[in-house]
């Protein structure tokens, strides 16, 4: 019997704060009891560190630079052959969708679509709501010093829930379904009503790796987004311990809503594969900074992964895994070949308890940017808000300028810009990226190879979409198959 994917997606949420990481805040017992009882990708990375990018990667299993969505205003422009919900409708799936969409795909596409839902606004059922969202929107996507004026049931996640668990209600129970439900938390805004706001008090909260002195230090679009929130909202940085606390209050919200959802999924008599990920992260207040934007840091490419479900190992996996290898994972949890121009790898093996090639997964690579030359640190181009008042976006002209690509291997990360110095890190000895390596002459060995392994990646980016009967590029990124057949032509 072909199991139900449940899609669980939450938005801007970093890796490493939940107990079971060892951040001493318990967070989310229930997701935290899942990866127990499944398979914990413990080095997992999005794509790209913003939302449309990171969503359509997910969708096509291919990274930025190949499908085209290098920011969030272009999703229309994804280029692929099939994505997941293809895949899905020609094995006669079932498609609901419930929650924030930020892709290239709409209401016209599922069975079901309960939406959209942004981050200050969803499909209003009720006075409240509507009240709710309107406090939300004149949050101004900043941080809340009290308790959310409103009811838990008003809450974004709550309301994307009930619509799920509706969904679920009224699918069929012959066939076979995607449930796709995606959270807009714990994105900013941040808030969170009682009893999550008493999570853990301001001065509870755990010390954070770097302050403001980081973004200095590593300069770039670090010191330059770290100067304009100063600009905007002035000591901004100062109130980053309520903003830590409103932060691992909406991961326990989200919490318990996903225990809610998998609770009313159990309805449903059949296998399972549940995927509970994130599209990126968020600084939390490192390097004296809120919500993304700036670089390609641990704390914006790490993402929460696992799996969970019938036939999946209980084990954790430290090899580098991306959200581009959902859709090939999909593919053969559903007995679906892997369509042309894919580039990710099928993790359903890895999640079976089986060794990993070790060439195949000895590093992982993402991306940022979407062009041009990199602006300076002084720089003060026109922008899609305006300089004055506290409104900002992060994802503005000046960080997203230019374009890089980072490559994980082993205790080692290495960025390459198109026009601004290479970086190069060891996360062991050094996790917030500060002491660069690069130029050492101590590390050049580590840099070629390095190098090489991202080189080697690149060419894989570059393939263009196959026309015709193109079956080797298909095998190639197969790796089960390599591994027993040997290397394709």
């Amino acid at each position: 019997m072909r199991p139900d994917i449940v899609i669980v997606m939450t938005d801007q949420q970093r890796v490493g704060l939940t107990r079971r990481s060892g951040y001493p805040v318990d967070t989310m017992p229930f997701v935290d009891a899942l990866a127990e009882r499944g398979t914990d990708f413990r080095n997992a990375y999005t794509a790209a560190p913003a939302c449309v990018p990171a969503r359509t990667s997910l969708l096509t299993g291919r990274f930025p630079s190949a499908h085209q969505v290098r920011q969030n205003s272009n999703a229309q422009y994804a280029r692929f052959q099939q994505d997941l919900l293809d895949v899905l409708r020609d094995a006669d799936y079932q498609l609901h969708f419930a929650g924030k969409p930020h892709m290239h795909r709409g209401e016209a596409d599922f069975d079901t679509y309960a939406g959209p839902y942004f981050h200050t606004k969803g499909p209003e059922y009720s006075a409240d709501e509507k009240a709710f969202d309107d406090w939300l929107e004149r949050l101004d996507h900043g941080v809340s010093d009290e308790p959310t004026p409103y009811d838990v049931t008003c809450q974004l996640p709550y309301r994307i829930t009930s619509d799920a668990l509706k969904a679920v209600d009224e699918a069929d129970p012959d066939r076979p379904g995607l449930f796709w439900v995606s959270y807009p938390e714990p994105h900013n805004p941040y808030q969170v009503p009682q009893p999550y706001f008493d999570l853990v008090a301001p001065e509870d909260v755990p010390e954070r790796t770097a302050g403001p002195e980081a973004a200095e230090q590593k300069g770039g679009t670090y010191a330059w987004l770290r100067k304009l929130q100063e600009e905007k909202r002035p000591g901004y940085d100062d109130n980053w311990r309520r903003y830590t606390a409103n932060y691992l209050g909406m991961l326990r919200l989200l919490d318990d809503q996903i225990r809610r959802l998998h609770d009313g999924l159990a309805q449903r008599q059949r296998p399972r594969l549940t995927i509970v990920l994130a599209d990126h992260g968020d600084y939390v207040g490192e390097y004296g900074l809120q919500r993304k934007g700036a670089g390609l840091s641990e704390f914006l490419m790490r993402i929460p992964f696992v799996l969970a479900g019938d036939g999946v190992a209980v084990q954790q996996r430290d090899e580098p895994v991306s959200i581009v290898d959902v859709l090939p994972t999909v593919c053969e949890a559903v007995g679906r070949p892997i369509p042309d121009g894919v580039q990710g790898r099928s993790l359903l093996p890895l999640a079976q308890g089986e060794p990993a090639p070790e060439e195949e997964f000895a590093g992982v690579i993402a991306e940022q940017g979407f062009g041009g030359r990199a602006y300076d640190v002084t720089a003060r181009p026109p922008l899609h808000f305006t300089y004055e008042g506290r409104t900002f976006d992060e994802l503005n002209t000046v960080t997203q300028s230019g374009g890089a690509r980072m490559l994980r291997s082993g205790r080692w990360k290495l960025i390459v810009h198109a026009d601004l110095p290479g970086e190069l890190y060891d996360l062991e000895n050094d996790p917030v990226e500060l002491d660069n390596l690069f130029d050492d002459e101590r590390h050049l060995a580590v840099r070629a190879r390095l190098l090489h392994q991202l080189t080697r990646w690149q060419a894989r980016l570059t393939d263009d979409l196959p026309t015709g009967n193109y079956v080797p590029l298909r095998l190639a990124h197969n790796w089960r198959w390599t591994a027993t057949q040997g290397e394709p032509r």
